[in-house]
């Protein structure tokens, strides 16, 4: 990526807490390649393409997290129609697991004063009696990288709370099905893909249902690992960024 100075490679890629500049997990995360992003552009027309589907698309994750948030605090508020499928089936979802979140501990800083960075945290929950962290994505899967960023926030929470002991991701997406064949439809950033089943569908005259919540909640308890990589990356982020690390007095 490119800077244009200190300040603005500050501002991109971190937090300045008590006057003390700390790299982001997510910046540092997002060193690591990403096969299916890669995939994602190659069957863009173009990189602008590619790039304005991603804006519009972390715009509308964005909606959905803000309208989680409020949920998560007990705060009522009109739910916008394009992502309603999704909190509909979220909220049904919640009171069938009795999800209990934190309301103390929602978007809440995570701060590592030893190995140097900071993250912003969803949630901390207790779920099935287990209390940990909870991450919200909206994408069309549960990838590994997750568990770089969500080791990154449970290791320095663990020093202020014992009783933390596991990590989940909450996956909160939507899509539609083909009342022929059964081939999945989703719309996301103004880009339709469709999916088709294991019963083909590709010549299909598609008729789609109304759209319907997906919701996925994945344990990952083992975390050691995953940490031990977050740092390998983030020595790679150093290494990467070392003109800027310099320029701002960070070595």
């Amino acid at each position: 990526m490119y800077y244009s100075t200190p300040e603005n490679f500050k501002d991109l890629n971190g937090y300045i807490i008590d006057d003390i500049w700390y790299p982001r997990v997510t910046s540092i995360v997002n060193i690591k390649a990403k096969p299916a992003l890669y995939r994602f552009y190659a069957e863009m027309e173009n990189f602008s393409q590619g790039e304005s589907v991603k804006r519009q698309s972390a715009t509308e994750g964005t909606l959905i997290h803000d309208t989680i948030e409020k949920i998560f605090r007990g705060e009522k508020s009109e739910i916008d129609d394009s992502i309603k499928p999704a909190i509909v089936s979220l909220q049904n979802f919640l009171k069938d697991k009795s999800i209990q979140v934190d309301p103390e501990w929602i978007e809440k800083r995570v701060i590592n004063f030893d190995e140097r960075y900071a993250g912003t945290i969803d949630a901390l929950a207790l779920i099935d009696g287990k209390f940990g962290v909870l991450d919200i994505k909206t994408s069309q899967a549960i990838y590994r990288d997750y568990n770089l960023q969500t080791s990154a926030y449970i290791m320095p929470l663990k020093k202020q709370l014992r009783s933390l002991s596991t990590r989940w991701i909450l996956r909160v997406d939507q899509n539609q099905k083909c009342l022929k064949c059964g081939a999945t439809l989703r719309t996301k950033g103004g880009r339709e893909k469709i999916k088709t089943s294991k019963n083909g569908g590709a010549n299909c005259l598609h008729e789609w249902e109304p759209a319907q919540g997906e919701i996925e909640l994945k344990e990952f308890p083992y975390y050691e690992d995953d940490y031990s990589a977050f740092l390998g990356a983030k020595k790679l982020w150093e290494w990467e960024n070392d003109y800027w690390l310099k320029q701002i007095g960070y070595f």
